[in-house]
């Protein structure tokens, strides 16, 4: 059972425009697309309106792609293959238009003229409401904001390098993705991020308009921004000492508790699906629970 990585929020736009990526030393060593903000990305937790899908191959053996708009940057790009059984049958029962949220493994493809697209495998998808739908923009705004000011940070200490950064308490994680941004990407527009933040809270609000506040550039701001999610609910842990124990409650045979009812089980305490699986693969990120089958979680 092996750790998942970190299933990171961001924009189309930060995802889209990466082209830089480092490979794994081998074929069960995870690969990263280096996004220009410095984030190593393997896999995304991404969510907004799929506008279009299509069987590119048969109906037994169906292959999927689809276009997820996040109403605020652009459109995310699924693929989804017959090694995808769980994401495949989800897919043909949703109709588009409809909200989504969609974890999965980012993937890259370079054409013959050098130019590099990037889509998302997805592992899972599911549908979810406009609330929570808002709350993936908010943690999208402020994952962003937290990279645009990491790379201002970075680019201002002395001797630029991973080892100088780790120095400067950056994490070894961060400080290699900073540098191989900084070796491989023109310095970020930090104008053009901090609008996409704008942007995207600016369709979650009711006044379009209003003005919130954010600077034109990151040349003179605070390390922090008052970009809160707007929830006052169970913290993290509380929600997976909860799950932990939905998964005991629902594993009555032994095999595991199944995933519907899972859903169905957390829904009832106000747990969004999106919030499910954010929470389920952090306990598998700490070895709490594991995977015995595509439908099943068991507590470890």
């Amino acid at each position: 059972m092996n750790a998942r990585e970190t299933a990171w929020r961001l924009f189309s736009s930060e995802l889209n425009s990466a082209t830089y990526e480092i490979k794994g030393s081998d074929e069960k060593s995870p690969s990263y697309v280096v996004t220009r903000l410095g984030l190593m990305v393997n896999r995304v937790l991404v969510a907004g309106v799929l506008t279009e899908k299509e069987n590119v191959a048969t109906d037994d053996e169906p292959m999927w792609r689809g276009r997820i708009q996040d109403l605020a940057t652009g459109n995310f790009f699924i693929n989804i293959g017959k090694y995808q059984p769980e994401a495949s049958a989800a897919m043909a029962d949703i109709e588009a238009p409809a909200f989504v949220a969609v974890i999965g493994k980012v993937r890259t493809y370079t054409t013959d003229d050098d130019r590099v697209f990037v889509s998302i495998r997805p592992e899972r998808i599911v549908k979810i409401d406009e609330e929570t739908r808002a709350q993936w923009i908010l943690d999208a705004a402020k994952s962003t904001w937290k990279r645009l000011n990491a790379m201002k940070k970075a680019t201002s200490v002395e001797g630029l390098s991973e080892k100088a950064l780790i120095g400067k308490g950056f994490s070894e994680r961060d400080a290699k993705g900073i540098m191989a941004a900084i070796d491989n990407y023109d310095p970020p527009n930090s104008t053009t991020y901090l609008k996409s933040i704008q942007t995207a809270l600016r369709t979650i609000l009711p006044d379009k308009n209003i003005d919130l506040g954010l600077p034109e550039d990151m040349s003179d701001v605070p390390d922090e921004i008052d970009i809160e999610p707007g929830s006052s609910g169970s913290t993290n842990a509380e929600i997976e000492d909860l799950i932990l124990s939905f998964l005991e409650e629902l594993d009555t045979d032994g095999k595991g508790a199944p995933r519907d009812e899972l859903e169905r089980r957390a829904e009832s305490e106000g747990i969004s699906s999106m919030e499910l699986e954010e929470v389920s693969n952090a306990l598998m990120d700490k070895g709490l629970v594991y995977e015995p089958n595509l439908r099943y979680l068991k507590r470890i």
